[in-house]
Order: structure tokens, then sequence, then C-alpha cells
């Protein structure tokens, strides 16, 4: 079992208009999208679409709260959210001919007890790993996600950015960074793939036992006590690259859940990253046949960076 934590989730609205409008103008359009985000509950809509058992929490409220929840059910995803006073954000990007333009709010400004909802939600489930994902709401610091990885005896996982992963003190199973987030993360180059593994391995020092990081076009990497590992990206049409790094993380933990063999989850994270690129848009794509997919993923030994 995995349960993910969204301590920040969203309402993704999205329009389309045919150009931004002036100042004191109106513009109109009848393109218009809502989605539940959040980082956590993107890895748990990929796990469930991949058979992995997992249950989606974080905190949520007001009418765009009840649309998350109301989007899980229907989506099959199970949850198990927590209520608060405050009302769920709503992100919005505008879609034009003049580019695209984003607005996000901050979220609900919360206290600190709502870090012990989250963690009863949490140990309700007894699951063997927890991951924490995303932004952080007005009121909540790093020490949150420190409160849950210390808070039972699963395995804590987090995908949060560069800045925040500097301040965490806790110990971690795993750790997934983007490339931009690994070089905050370290404060290292991070130009070339070997630039990238020795960041990761350095960032290994700071309380994270296994680093997994995505690097787009360049594939992704994994450094643990016992491998430094690249792994080449699948030679695929790429249509939207939004969610890759989720699904990737949803691929690589859907293996470790059950075994340890570290490699063979690089490889599912980067075949199943590989069916989402090729998909327009967020839904989660068939998995059929994916074992062929991880069987194309090539794995390069790079150990010789640590030398």
């Amino acid at each position: 079992m995995i349960v993910t934590v969204t301590f920040n989730p969203a309402v993704d609205h999205t329009i389309q208009v045919d150009a931004m409008p002036a100042s004191g103008e109106v513009a109109r359009t009848d393109e218009a999208k809502f989605d539940a985000g959040g980082k956590g509950i993107n890895v748990s809509q990929y796990l469930t679409g991949l058979g992995a058992d997992t249950v989606a929490t974080g905190l949520v409220g007001d009418f765009l709260g009840e649309y998350i929840r109301t989007e899980l059910d229907e989506a099959s995803i199970p949850a198990d959210l927590v209520e608060i006073e405050g009302h769920t954000r709503l992100n919005t990007t505008i879609l034009s001919d003049d580019g695209e333009f984003k607005i996000n709010h901050d979220g609900p400004g919360v206290d600190a007890g709502v870090v012990d909802d989250a963690i009863d939600a949490i140990a309700r489930h007894d699951p063997e790993m927890v991951l924490v994902a995303g932004s952080l709401p007005p009121g909540l610091g790093t020490d949150a996600i420190d409160r849950i990885a210390r808070a039972g005896e699963w395995d804590a996982v987090v995908d949060v950015g560069g800045a925040t992963l500097q301040e965490l003190d806790a110990e971690y199973a795993l750790c997934k960074p983007n490339r931009e987030e690994l070089a905050a993360a370290t404060d290292r180059p991070v130009e070339t793939v070997e630039h990238c593994l020795a960041a990761a391995d350095a960032l290994r020092d700071r309380g994270f036992d296994r680093v997994v990081a995505s690097l787009g076009g360049d594939g992704a990497l994994l450094a643990s006590p016992d491998a430094l590992v690249h792994a080449a990206a699948l030679d695929v049409d790429v249509a939207d690259t939004v969610g890759a790094g989720d699904a990737m993380l949803a691929g690589v933990l859907s293996e470790l859940v059950d075994e340890e063999d570290e490699r063979a989850a690089l490889r599912r994270g980067v075949a199943v990253a590989s069916r989402v690129v090729a998909n327009a848009g967020t839904t989660v794509p068939s998995f059929a046949d994916l074992d062929d997919a991880v069987a194309r993923v090539e794995l390069t030994d790079r150990s010789s960076v640590r030398e």
C-alpha cells in the first residue's frame, strides 16, 4: 500500500481564448476544463492505472475541495482526505495565440494541527510507503513533511522543490527531483548527465537513501547505496510532457513497494513516463503490454562517477 499526501492540492482550471483582452475588454470562451490537481493526487492516479494499491490523502476545503473528492471518486481512486476550513486553491491556465498564462493561488492558510489529522489518515491504511508531494500551503513549513516521515514505520518518499529538499531533516527512503530541483537542492551544475549523477549522489548524503531524478530527454537516473545508474529515454513521439515526472515516480514506487529491485523500478518508471508523454492531456493512458516497454529501457552503470 502506498499513501500519497498532497498538502496543497488544487483544482486546475484551463481555458482557451483567441487572444488576451486589453484592459477593460472582455474575452469570451466556450473552452474550459477542470481537473483535480496536485502531485500526490497525480501519482495516486497513475498508481491506480498500474493496478497498485494506493490511497490519496491531503487537505481540502469548501466547494473546490468537494470537487476534488467527487473527481477522485468518479475516477475510482481511493481517498481519505482531511477537511479544512479554508478553500482549496484554484490554479488557472489561459491558452491563447499570445502564449500560455498561469495564475496560481498560494493555497489556504492552515495551522500545524492539520498535520496530526493527515498522520491519522495515513495510519488508518497501514502503508508500506508514504509519499509527500508538491508545495506547502501558507502556515506549514518543511517540519510538516519531517513529522510525517517520522510518524510511522513506513518508508517516507518526497517529491518536492529543491529548496525544500535542502531543508528536510528526517531520513527518507527516496526523493524524486527533476533536473532543476536537483540543481537547487545541491548547488551543483546539472548541464550533463555526469553532472546530474554526481549531484544525485551528493544529495544522498542529506538523508535520502535513494535519489531518482527525471532528466527529460536525457532519461532518468538512480543513485543508491548499491548503484549509480542512468536510464536512457525511450524513443517515442512526445505529445505532452505534463505529468511525466509524476508518472515516472508512480512506476518506480509500484515496483519498489513489492520488492527491492531498484534497477527494475527505474526501468518501469521510464516506461510508464514514456506512455504518458505519448498522449496529450492528463488522462491516464493504457498500460497494456507495459512489460515490452520496460524491457526496451537501456540501463548503464555509471559507478565510475564515484571514483
